[in-house]
């Protein structure tokens, strides 16, 4: 067997799964907990998972082809300021010298409220090349200031990085952390690739020493494969490139959950919710692509790229807050926090005493315990156990529980007259009331059609909120496969990415195609297999960014993947219940080796039935009946690779809609060989074909594709 091994560090616990990578089936796993306050910090607990897990599976090390974890170091040593004070080299030349001197000192940074990232700064003038001397000179007066790590940030070193790259080869001689502002971004914009580099710096020691720790004891255990960490933007990195940019591992930890909505639950269109013990992870999916978003440290721009996940304070665990017999509030303290046990998952309590309590010293003194009569509180009420007397909880899930203890519980807060179903389903209405507006902003934030869109529940407590939200909301519903354990699946499955991003000012076809290129070849030389690697390109033209970003699976699992195919007559009937229509209505509109493109025509009525418009929704399905596309409104054609290029200028010209901003092209997807490549980020047809043709290139010159147009 091969198989892939992933790590999920949650603020609770570690999980640890083997999965095999031919079948994805679950070999196993294992648990501990996290362990933040360790002198190694979260690879403490990584290694012991790791040491479970081979225990208890009796795999042998020999057969573990991948292994990748998450990591919430980063993100708790920007939260409590365990960083390392910064020393800043600026530079620049010329008239704009003191322009670069002010923007390279960024002073003290907030990274959470009253947690600061002292710095210190040096500036050195770059008119004529500074000597070594004169560099190291710089260097010790910034370490003999205090600082424990260098940050290198030069005026147009996005051009040309010689001094930079040379001063942070002086400071990596003297055996210190050091960064260069071109590592971290080549985005114009000196202060914020300074403040980048500052922050990038402050994580290096203690992100290093525990990726050597991590590493040494991984090769300890007889595993030989690479050691991967997962990345902000939802994919793996290796070792040695954490070690240079450890800021990407921020938000690792959420970004792993939706890594397995896509490469294990293979969402094409959804809202995912990983539902924890604590607190509830939001993301939103399009087109089976996750959605990122810039991120901010301390209310400040910084240039890295996160999932867009955004966290509300309710969860599986969350406590009951109740005032005189009615419900005031549910958490935002939890269970896990106050050292409860959950009503559903303790002995039944014969005699259930109510208590109000304060878990924590600054808690209102209104949260609900129980115990027996004269003991200690010991256990309470949350959403888990709501949902399990409302019969939510599906039989065998990891939230189902003692339905008995839960309805006794919930009687004895019960004033004369009121059912404990009554109050069990006032608990979840505001508990759901919490995520409801969170889904809401994110489905109308990225233009997600609700009629196409799945709300999709993952960990220990998705069976908790997700039903009940989605009847709330009107929405489909579906909950994962070995749900409490999916944030690890998704570190196990994630795919190998690197985003190379660059500043050109009306960017023709060739250097895009060498930003795409740049893309290609860093995750190839991670270990991706060539076959599998795609890049998706987006222009900004506000900005004048040009974006790939690429993806590539290790030969692990690119190799055969059990496939287990549908009849025609089953996509045709999944297409059919995905657009709501009869399977009359629906028919295949092409098909390549790889994927069928199922259509279908929607009359829509307006105004009470007065007047009407009418769309074309289409569906793509793989082989495996996986919807991997939904488009409420598209078109497509059936092409081969010679007559490609002709297809996509036919369907961008008949679909192109003229405004204020001139011609806008629909946005076309591309069928080719065993992927879908998303070309909806570049709005210039000549952009489009130059970019289609280097997907196209794999292909034998007869071999069937198709191209799709998403119209309005």
């Amino acid at each position: 067997m091969t198989i892939r091994i992933g790590i999920d560090v949650g603020g609770t616990f570690t999980h640890a799964v083997a999965v095999d990578s031919a079948t994805l089936e679950l070999l196993g796993k294992s648990k501990v907990p996290t362990t933040h306050r360790d002198p190694s910090g979260v690879a403490c607990g990584i290694i012991e998972s790791l040491r479970l897990l081979l225990a208890e599976t009796k795999l042998s090390p020999a057969d573990v082809g991948f292994i990748a974890h998450s990591t919430t170091q980063a993100t708790n040593a920007l939260l409590e300021g365990d960083v390392a004070p910064v020393g800043i080299i600026g530079m620049g030349k010329g008239s704009c010298s003191w322009i670069a001197a002010m923007a390279t000192d960024v002073g003290k940074i907030q990274l959470a409220p009253g947690k600061f990232l002292r710095t210190y700064h040096r500036f050195i003038s770059t008119a004529r090349p500074p000597s070594d001397d004169e560099i190291k000179r710089v260097i010790e007066w910034l370490m003999n200031a205090g600082a424990g790590a260098l940050a290198i940030s030069e005026a147009f070193s996005v051009d040309d990085p010689d001094c930079e790259l040379r001063a942070l080869s002086i400071a990596q001689n003297m055996g210190l952390y050091a960064t260069a502002g071109s590592q971290v971004s080549q985005l114009y914009g000196l202060r914020i690739r300074t403040r980048t580099a500052v922050l990038n710096a402050s994580m290096l020691p203690k992100m290093i020493d525990s990726a050597d720790m991590t590493e040494r004891s991984v090769r300890q255990a007889g595993i030989t494969a690479p050691v991967m960490i997962m990345r902000s933007d939802g994919g793996v990195m290796d070792i040695d490139s954490m070690r240079a940019r450890p800021i990407l591992t921020i938000l690792s930890g959420p970004a792993a959950g939706v890594a397995a909505a896509m490469m294990y639950l293979r969402i094409s269109d959804g809202v995912f919710l990983e539902v924890g013990g604590t607190s509830t992870d939001i993301s939103a999916i399009r087109n089976g692509k996750a959605l990122i978003r810039s991120a901010e440290v301390g209310g400040h721009k910084v240039y890295l790229s996160t999932l867009d996940v955004r966290t509300v304070g309710i969860a599986g665990g969350s406590m009951l807050r109740m005032d005189k017999g009615r419900l005031v509030d549910v958490g935002p303290r939890s269970a896990h926090i106050a050292g409860m046990g959950y009503v559903s998952f303790s002995p039944e309590l014969s005699e259930p005493e109510v208590h109000s309590i304060k878990p924590k010293a600054d808690d209102p003194a209104d949260y609900i315990a129980f115990c027996e009569r004269g003991a200690d509180v010991s256990v309470c009420l949350t959403p888990t156990c709501a949902a399990n007397l409302a019969g939510l909880v599906p039989e065998g899930d990891c939230a189902a529980g003692n339905k008995v203890a839960v309805r006794k519980a919930f009687q004895a807060l019960c004033r004369e007259g009121k059912q404990p179903e009554d109050l069990a389903t006032e608990v979840l209405t505001v508990a759901a009331g919490k995520c409801w507006p969170v889904v809401k902003q994110l489905v109308a934030d990225f233009k997600l059609d609700s009629d196409l869109t799945t709300l999709v529940g993952g960990g220990g407590g998705a069976a908790a909120l997700v039903p009940f939200l989605a009847s709330q909301m009107g929405m489909k519903h579906a909950l994962a496969n070995n749900a409490d354990v999916i944030s690890a699946i998704g570190v196990a499955l994630a795919l190998l990415r690197e985003t190379v991003e660059r500043q050109i000012v009306n960017p023709d076809s060739e250097a895009i195609l060498r930003v795409r290129q740049e893309a290609y070849l860093a995750v190839q030389r991670m270990g991706a297999d060539p076959a599998t690697i795609e890049v998706q390109v987006e222009v900004d033209s506000k900005t004048s960014i040009v974006r790939a970003i690429a993806c590539g699976a290790t030969p692990l699992t690119g190799e055969a993947q059990v496939r287990h195919q549908l009849l025609p007559d089953e996509c045709r009937q999944r297409a059919a219940e995905s657009m709501r229509v009869a399977l009359g209505a629906t028919s295949l509109a092409c098909e390549t080796e790889f994927f069928q493109v199922y259509q279908s025509e929607i009359a829509t009525r307006h105004f009470g039935g007065l007047f009407s418009s009418h769309s074309r929704s289409l569906r793509v399905l793989d082989d495996c009946g996986v919807i991997r596309l939904q488009a409420k409104n598209g078109s497509c054609r059936a092409t081969t690779t010679k007559t490609t290029e002709s297809a996509i200028a036919e369907l961008a010209e008949k679909h192109a809609e003229y405004g204020d901003a001139g011609r806008i092209i629909p946005g076309i997807m591309l069928l080719a060989g065993p992927s879908i490549v998303d070309l909806t980020g570049l709005l210039d047809l000549t952009q489009v074909i130059a970019v289609a043709k280097i997907e196209l290139e794999r292909l034998p010159r007869d071999a069937a594709t198709a191209v799709v147009a998403i119209l309005n």
